[in-house]
């Protein structure tokens, strides 16, 4: 799992319950829509995280684009949890295997 993939996931996890619009998570985990957007993609087709549009008359008041909206479905906050946890341990056991200098 990328970095970029557990700082959306983190984001996300914030508050499981609450839909979360792309550019608001992109801002939250400092990555670009660009960087985004196929993470989010990913999540949906894993089945973590599914995507609904925003209601027209919220936001033409506003006079601003349809916000896309992403929330955790299911079991997904919890498989976010344990895929984050397995990509921690992972990194930490990385690191404890590279050998330190001047040894």
């Amino acid at each position: 799992m990328t970095p970029q993939t557990i700082a959306v996931l983190h984001v996300l996890l914030e508050d499981p319950a609450t839909p979360r619009y792309g550019l608001d998570i992109a801002r939250q985990a400092g990555l670009k829509t660009g960087t985004l957007h196929p993470i989010l993609h990913r999540l949906q087709q894993a089945g973590l995280i599914e995507s609904f549009w925003e209601d027209p008359a919220d936001h033409e008041d506003q006079g601003r684009p349809r916000r896309r909206y992403y929330r955790f479905v299911g079991e997904g906050a919890t498989l976010a949890y344990q895929a984050i946890a397995r990509a921690e341990a992972t990194a930490s056991s990385v690191l404890t295997l590279r050998p330190q200098p001047g040894r």
